[in-house]
């Protein structure tokens, strides 16, 4: 983002991505983005994420994922990562490997 940001220095870089987490999220800003958001995004907060002025953040989401829903779908990013191979992944979650094969097998949490 550093070139671009030198070439338009009025430039707004707006991430958007499938895989919301905070790590990448910050990595964004730290780079130059002023603002990350993670599909599903409507058209409307993407718009508002480009023509936004004078705000430093943006407003909070109407209807943002569940911390379990986070958990979740991180764990299964990992997993995914991973080859699928739970060993690995729970080395890397830090997690028992009981413990992961019991998340595994649940459904994600519903979202409200």
């Amino acid at each position: 983002m550093g070139p671009l940001r030198q070439a338009r220095p009025d430039i707004r870089i707006v991430v958007l991505t499938g895989y919301g987490n905070i790590a990448t999220a910050v990595a964004a800003v730290k780079e130059g983005a002023v603002d990350y958001l993670a599909k599903p995004a409507d058209a409307d907060a993407i718009e508002q994420a480009l023509t936004a002025h004078g705000r430093k953040l943006p407003p909070p989401p109407s209807n943002p994922m569940s911390a379990d829903r986070v958990r979740w779908e991180h764990i299964q990013r990992v997993f995914e990562q991973c080859d699928r191979n739970v060993s690995e992944t729970a080395r890397r979650l830090n997690m028992h490997r009981r413990t992961l094969q019991r998340i595994l097998g649940k459904h994600a949490p519903r979202e409200h």
